[in-house]
């Protein structure tokens, strides 16, 4: 019989949204003054759903058990309740209602940077993070050399963390929660932070900590092609409700098939812009031309209708459309010269972008509207960071070794409109 690591029953949180201690003074006050003006909170999520009352259920009732030496993988969309999840789990916040149990240390990477003191050096962290297991100083002793190897970071280990960069953080954080006295390792898409190199090595310790050392390991991450590698079970979460508990497979295509039936339109509208930027031009909205919506097999082409509306006169519009992996751009896009709109005009852009150099996995956009002048410098007419994002399935699973340095190795055709080519 399996050995019960962690058992969740009923497990039920809220937050109280728009109450003093809850945010920064400033967005608490700016929140209370668009109640007064009866306007939207301009600290709400785009797609989050509406508290009811000032209140919002990020969880709803979880009930679900993780053995010893599973790998588990959680997934979701945008919200649906993965992190808050992580976060009980993991006892920086309480639950409202309903019970944890949990046998064994745990360590926890849920954001850059948890758990270590930005003043002290990675030297000074390794050691506090082993403290805080229970473990004492010969015993962090022994692990040291091992932990300061695999993060590839030795000529710095004595350097205050405060001035490392993000993949440094995640390289020593990983590497400390991997080897040092843990049972239960939960890890959220920090990783995603990492060079591609860096993320293969640790799937790759994960699997070894879960099958030769009888480790525990809750994973969270969009990447399909990971949480099919590595988990040997999935949870799939949906509105704060476990909507399948099961096999990795098919709990991945209910993943596919919820980012279908919702992800087919997007609103640009409630995108909010750069500050002190106004649209030119606005991106209204996004239609996948898919029947699939934002789904595609590999090899297929990215069909979308970009809805835009003229605030003035422009000539020559052209679409700017950056792809991100795992939060790491891999190439950009640009269409053809759309030609001009005048004031107050509607037009729709039926795009076309061929995919064929893109693995399986999860891609986000960024998408700008933009015309070029006279000087030949380009006007930006509308910028919508995270636009809109899609999947890539039944492809390959294999890295093309990008990493946060550099723009990577796909050069995409130009975009152009459909039945133009």
């Amino acid at each position: 019989m399996k050995n019960t690591v962690i058992k969740v029953e009923n497990l039920q949180k809220k937050y109280k949204l728009g109450v003093i201690g809850a945010r920064t003074l400033q967005a608490t006050i700016q929140s209370y003054v668009a109640k007064k003006l009866n306007k939207e909170d301009p600290n709400s999520k785009i797609g989050a759903k509406k508290a009811v009352n000032g209140e919002f259920w990020a969880l709803k009732g979880l009930n679900f058990e993780v053995y010893e030496g599973d790998i588990l993988g959680i997934i979701g969309r945008n919200g649906a309740g993965k992190s808050t999840l992580l976060k009980l789990l993991s006892q920086i916040t309480s639950p409202t209602k309903g019970d944890i149990y949990i046998k064994g240390k745990i360590s926890s990477m849920l954001e850059v940077g948890t758990g270590f003191h930005r003043e002290l050096t990675g030297r000074e962290n390794v050691y506090l993070n082993g403290a805080i297991l229970g473990m004492k100083k010969h015993e962090v002793d022994e692990k040291f050399d091992e932990i300061v190897e695999f993060a590839e970071i030795r000529e710095f280990i004595d350097t205050p963390v405060k001035r490392y960069s993000s993949g440094m953080y995640v390289k020593l954080a990983f590497s400390v929660a991997a080897h040092l006295n843990s049972e239960i390792l939960i890890m959220d898409e920090v990783l995603a932070v990492g060079d591609m190199k860096f993320q293969k090595k640790c799937l790759d310790k994960m699997k070894d900590l879960a099958r030769n050392q009888g480790k525990t390991i809750l994973y969270v991450s969009h990447n399909m092609s990971t949480i099919s590698d590595m988990c040997n079970r999935c949870i799939f979460i949906e509105e704060g409700r476990i909507k399948y508990d099961g096999e990795v497979e098919r709990a991945i295509q209910m993943y596919y098939d919820d980012f279908s039936k919702n992800g087919s339109f997007v609103d640009l509208t409630q995108i909010k812009r750069p500050k002190r930027f106004t649209p030119t031009v606005l991106a209204e909205s996004v239609q996948a031309g898919n029947e699939s919506g934002f789904v595609f097999d590999e090899g297929e082409k990215l069909k979308f209708t970009l809805n835009c509306k003229a605030l003035e006169d422009v000539e020559d519009i052209s679409i700017r459309l950056t792809l991100n992996y795992n939060y790491i751009p891999v190439g950009t896009s640009i269409s053809d010269n759309l030609g001009d709109i005048k004031k107050s005009e509607s037009k729709s852009y039926n795009l076309v972008l061929d995919l064929n150099n893109l693995q399986q996995g999860t891609y986000s956009t960024k998408l700008i509207v933009f015309s070029g002048t006279t000087k030949g410098i380009p006007r930006v007419l509308d910028f919508v960071d995270d636009a809109f994002s899609f999947n890539i399935v039944n492809g390959k699973m294999v890295s093309f070794g990008w990493n946060n340095k550099h723009w990577g190795s796909v050069n995409f055709p130009k975009m152009y409109l459909e039945g133009g080519k």
